[in-house]
C-alpha cells in the first residue's frame, strides 16, 4: 500500500486548480487542506475538489498539523513570503515557478529551508514529464554526442488589460517570469548557469517585457538561443544540437510527448513518451518520492540550480531596466 502524503494548497487560482486536478493522478497523494485569503474562496475551492479542511488565511493553512507539504500557487510577488511562512511553520514546500521574484528572495528561501532541514523545490513541472526525464538520460549518455547548442521558444498572444498579472508590474508581470523562465530553465538543465547573457526586449506600456530574444553563453563555448513573448504565439519548439546529432523535444516541448533523434545517415528515431493525468502529477510524485526517501531537495531540480536560474532572470531584467515595485 502506497504511503500517503497529505497536501495543502496555498492559493485558489487557476494554477492551484490544475495542481489539485493533477494530484488525483498521483498515487499516494491526499489533498486535505486549502488556504485562501477569505473563507468564501477557500470553501468554493474546497467544494470543487472535495477538500475537507478549508482555511481562511495562509497562516492557518501553514499551521495545520494534518498537512505534510504545501504547494504555493500564488502570484510571483508572493512566492517568497508564502514559502517562508510555510517553512517557518515546519512544512515542506513545492513553490510554483518562477521560484521567486528575484535571486535575493530565492536565496532567503533556500537558506531557511536548509537551516530547518526542510524539503523545498521549484515547481518547474516540465522537468518531470516522462519525455523530459528520458531526454536528460539520453543527453547524459551521449545519444547526440556533446550538446553544443540549444534553440527554444515559448510564447503566446495575450490581449489582457493593464491590471492583469501578465501586464501588471506590481504582480511581477511580463513574458520572462511567466513563460520565459521555461526556456531559461531548459538551457540550465542542459548547460548549467551561463557565463554570458545577451538579450533584447520590448517593454510594453506598463513597463513589463512583452517579448524578448536571449542568447546565453557557457564556459566551453556552448550557447542557447531563446525567445519568449506575450505578444505573439511562438512554435513551442526546442532543439538540442550535438556533435553527433540533434534532439527535438516535442511536440509542445514544455509538456512533451515525444523525442526525435536525428543522426547523420540514419532514419529519424521517434520516441513516443505520452503522459498520464494533466502533467502536474509528475512534479507531485517527485516531491513525495523525495519526502519518503528523506531528501531535502530534488536531484532533478536542485536548489542551487533554481538560484542560478533566478540570477539569470535578474541579469536579463537588469539589461532591460525592468524593476518591480516590491524590489
Amino acid at each position: 500500500m502506497a504511503q500517503i502524503t497529505r497536501w495543502g494548497i496555498l492559493g485558489t487560482g487557476r494554477i492551484a486548480g490544475l495542481f489539485a486536478t493533477g494530484l488525483t493522478s498521483a498515487p499516494g497523494a491526499a489533498l486535505v487542506a486549502v488556504g485562501s485569503r477569505t473563507q468564501e474562496a477557500a470553501d468554493a475551492f474546497g467544494d470543487r475538489f472535495t477538500i475537507p479542511r478549508r482555511h481562511a488565511s495562509y497562516e492557518a493553512l501553514a499551521a495545520d498539523p494534518d498537512v505534510d507539504v504545501i504547494y504555493v500557487s500564488t502570484p510571483h510577488t508572493r512566492h517568497a513570503d508564502n514559502t517562508l511562512l510555510c517553512l517557518n511553520a515546519g512544512k515542506a514546500v513545492l513553490c510554483e515557478k518562477p521560484f521567486a521574484l528575484n535571486a535575493r528572495q530565492a536565496e532567503e528561501m533556500v537558506a531557511l529551508a536548509r537551516a530547518k532541514k526542510l524539503f523545498l523545490m521549484e515547481a518547474m513541472w516540465s522537468r518531470y514529464y516522462p519525455a523530459m526525464v528520458e531526454a536528460r538520460r539520453l543527453l547524459k549518455e551521449g545519444a547526440i554526442g556533446e550538446p553544443r547548442m540549444l534553440a527554444a521558444d515559448l510564447g503566446f498572444r495575450s490581449t489582457v488589460g493593464k491590471e492583469h498579472r501578465l501586464r501588471n508590474p506590481a504582480l511581477g508581470g511580463g513574458a520572462l517570469l511567466d513563460v520565459g523562465v521555461y526556456p531559461v530553465s531548459l538551457a540550465s538543465m542542459i548547460f548549467g548557469e551561463p557565463k554570458t547573457v545577451t538579450s533584447q526586449a520590448k517593454l510594453g506600456e506598463t513597463g513589463v517585457d512583452e517579448q524578448a530574444g536571449i542568447v546565453l553563453g557557457y564556459d566551453d563555448g556552448q550557447f542557447a538561443v531563446l525567445y519568449t513573448s506575450i505578444q505573439v504565439s511562438t512554435l513551442h519548439e526546442a532543439t538540442v544540437m550535438g556533435t553527433e546529432g540533434t534532439m527535438r523535444i516535442g511536440l509542445d516541448w514544455h509538456k512533451p510527448t515525444q523525442l526525435t533523434l536525428l543522426r547523420a545517415g540514419q532514419a529519424p528515431d521517434i520516441i513516443a513518451l505520452p503522459f498520464e493525468g494533466n502533467g502536474y502529477n509528475y512534479e507531485a510524485t517527485e516531491v513525495m518520492t523525495c519526502l519518503h526517501d528523506g531528501k531535502s531537495e530534488s536531484a532533478a531540480m536542485p536548489l542551487d540550480e533554481s538560484l542560478g536560474i533566478m540570477r539569470t532572470l535578474d541579469t536579463l531584467r537588469g539589461q532591460w531596466g525592468l524593476r518591480y515595485p516590491d524590489e
